[in-house]
């Protein structure tokens, strides 16, 4: 029996490192990552320190993220065109070119706040490609399909790896270094991700498109994904999680500061704290052997994820804080890949990077609202407030989608039994 046997534990969690494209892939992106949190980080820091204004920093989420609302769903029509590949370089070359800039900007002390939402900008249009494309690339690299959903989870504890990581990194090196020596480490970070792929051999994917026109090629994808009952929920209840719950980040300077009374390592403690519950929560999601049972995961995350945001908005010292915002990581991070497990094994491939885009539209451009919102909230409820609005605004998404699940489960068994995933029940 071989290494990546289901049989053994270990052998389950890593079974999608024995695609050497996806392991050249896990390790680069691994690397970029950190550095990716550093910035962002950084970012928000920087923000408060040049204006102590919590609706600025609402601002500067807004601007990083709009671009991915407005521009994804036009993006997924060219990820199941494009060589997603060829793409995945271009960004995230141009990703490297903004952070150099940002460092340069910081270090040579010439750093204005229209500086950081101008680039904050650029960034969101990057992303706005980068990220649809991203999600539907890691089915390229994968020959076995079934081992996409842990590929998938794989792909949730990289980041949230780099989440545990880049964040007490920044905060240290804010505190000893300054902002700029994140923006340029994040910079450099790039170049072990470009490296790995173009150290990739790729298979040429043949794709079909039932339209040779772009905006028809668009209002199909959005037909399909909205047309099909459990698609849709999947992604409101993540946009509405997002719309509400996920903003809580650009508010965590605050809390840092004013709520706890600490600076810029007590911000990166509590990012770290997120990070690591994300990371259980991947480890969880990477020792299952099958996509069955995730719809009924989906909402209970939610639910954690709503509770550890009410939980923490009431606390007011920094262990008590530092647990709930590892539940709130926990919950976050299940739902999040949970619902990209399920939309991935739904979709037709001919449709993935349309579908992938409207999740990146729920996952991430709804953020953007989400800040402003907050943002501006936090000027009238406070930071702890409006958290916590946000959080029953969550869990209330929970109880919904639970109510509707027997519904939901009725009509995603036939496309399981069709694509012989029920039979795994018997592995």
């Amino acid at each position: 029996m071989n290494a990546v046997s289901p049989s053994k534990s270990s052998g389950l969690f890593f079974r999608a490192l024995s695609h050497r494209n996806y392991r050249l892939f896990f390790g680069g992106q691994g690397i970029s990552l950190i550095g990716t949190w550093m910035q962002q980080i950084a970012m928000n820091w920087l923000v408060y320190r040049l204006t102590h204004s919590p609706f600025l920093l609402g601002v500067v989420g807004f601007t990083t993220r709009i671009p991915t609302f407005v521009l994804a769903s036009f993006a997924g029509v060219l990820a199941d065109r494009w060589n997603r590949h060829r793409t995945l370089v271009v960004t995230q070359t141009l990703s490297m070119i903004q952070a150099m800039i940002l460092a340069l900007l910081v270090l040579t002390d010439r750093i204005a706040i229209w500086h950081v939402i101008a680039l904050s900008l650029l960034l969101g249009f990057i992303n706005a490609l980068d990220i649809p494309v991203r999600q539907s690339f890691v089915v390229d690299m994968i020959e076995r399909r079934e081992d996409l959903g842990n590929a998938i989870a794989l792909n949730s504890s990289m980041v949230n790896g780099a989440r545990l990581l880049g964040p007490s990194l920044a905060g240290v090196l804010i505190a000893t270094l300054g902002e700029g020596m994140c923006f340029l480490l994040n910079g450099l970070s790039f170049i072990a991700v470009i490296w790995a792929l173009l150290a990739m051999r790729i298979s040429p994917q043949k794709r079909e498109t039932h339209s040779s026109r772009f905006f028809e090629g668009l209002k199909e994808g959005f037909s399909y994904a909205f047309g099909s009952v459990p698609i849709r929920s999947l992604l409101l209840l993540l946009a509405l999680v997002s719309l509400m719950g996920m903003p809580y980040t650009i508010l965590m300077p605050v809390f840092a500061v004013q709520i706890l009374g600490g600076g810029p390592r007590s911000l990166g403690f509590l990012l770290g704290a997120v990070g690591v519950g994300a990371l259980g929560g991947t480890f969880y999601l990477a020792s299952r052997r099958t996509v069955l049972g995730l719809e009924r995961i989906i909402p209970m995350a939610a639910g954690i994820f709503g509770i550890g945001l009410v939980a923490f908005s009431v606390s007011r010292v920094l262990w008590l804080s530092l647990i709930l915002m590892f539940v709130t990581g926990f919950g976050m991070i299940v739902q999040m890949a949970a619902t990209n497990t399920i939309l991935q094994t739904l979709v037709e491939e001919d449709k993935r990077g349309r579908v992938m885009s409207f999740y990146t539209m729920a996952f991430m451009g709804m953020v953007p609202f989400g800040s402003l919102l907050s943002g501006s909230l936090a000027g009238w409820l406070g930071a702890p407030g409006t958290v916590m609005l946000g959080g029953w605004t969550c869990i209330l998404g929970s109880l919904l989608f639970t109510w509707r699940l027997p519904g939901l489960r009725k009509m995603t068994r036939p496309i399981y039994a069709k694509r012989g995933i029920l039979t795994e029940k018997r592995t």
